[in-house]
């Protein structure tokens, strides 16, 4: 049975993999898309929950500039601290918080973004509700999440793989957590729920994943995702077959020099 607790942990060396490979891999495009949709308005203080190592954080900074005030929260202080590790921008201050209870007061903030973090939170209705009290009036609440796996190129490659070396029980952390909440309907009706007013726009957005080698995402999934903590619980020995199997399978289907898949995920926007 999967550990859902390990699937929010990002520790260990996590975060470094998880910065050097995965974010160029599959956050960068869709980082630079949220940051160009929330400077779309005037803003002054934004925030960000579940900012993980900053790649949006770093984004939103460049776009927006100086005199915009940014708040960048995650639950995983591992995170943050990579994160902070990274670039010093004199307008960005990093803070511990859950997304469930901010600690800051009502309509402090002219946007709230998340980049592929409601998946995981474990009251997503809550972490909504606080993302709206938080808001000022006519502030916009912006996050994304990723289409079904199959979507997901080399997300669903990798999965497949590993039921190779684990056949009587596979990991599923990749379409479990960061590939299951594509509902759009869904999402609309929590929103609701939580105290949303307006319907949200959401926006399917296709990219494309490219690395130098087969090798790359295999490690960006493996080693570099909560993925390495279910392959560590079922066999910490493995790993390293793991991701070798998962390369292996990559090299099969996209070649064994650089490697191009299909990635897509759902923008949504929702206002106050």
């Amino acid at each position: 049975m999967a550990n859902l607790h390990s699937d929010k942990l990002f520790t260990g060396s996590i975060p470094e993999v998880y910065e050097k490979y995965l974010v160029p891999l599959i956050f960068e495009h869709y980082a630079r898309d949220l940051a160009t949709r929330v400077s779309e308005k005037p803003v002054s203080k934004v925030l960000e929950i579940a900012a993980g190592t900053g790649v949006v954080t770093r984004a939103v900074a460049d776009i927006l500039g100086e005199d915009v005030s940014i708040i960048a929260t995650d639950l995983n202080k591992a995170m943050l601290d990579h994160g902070a590790s990274v670039r010093d921008d004199k307008n960005v201050a990093w803070q511990e918080a859950d997304a469930l209870a901010l600690p800051f007061e009502d309509a402090s903030f002219d946007a709230v973004l998340c980049q592929f973090g409601v998946m995981f939170f474990p009251d997503r209705i809550q972490a909504y509700s606080e993302a709206l009290r938080v808001l000022k009036p006519g502030g916009r609440f912006i996050f994304n999440v990723w289409d079904e796996i199959s979507e997901n190129e080399f997300a669903d490659t990798v999965t497949a793989s590993l039921a190779l070396v684990f056949p009587d029980n596979p990991p599923q952390f990749l379409p479990r957590a960061p590939h299951g909440y594509a509902d759009i309907d869904k999402i609309a009706s929590e929103l609701e729920k939580s105290g949303f007013v307006q319907l949200p726009c959401v926006e399917t957005v296709s990219a494309r994943s490219i690395a130098a080698g087969p090798a790359i995402p295999a490690i960006a999934y493996c080693q570099g995702t909560p993925l390495r903590n279910e392959i560590e619980n079922l066999n910490a020995s493995l790993l390293q077959h793991a991701t070798e199997t998962a390369t292996a399978a990559l090299a099969e289907r996209f070649g064994e020099g650089s490697v191009d898949g299909k990635i897509q995920g759902h923008v949504v926007t929702i206002s106050v």
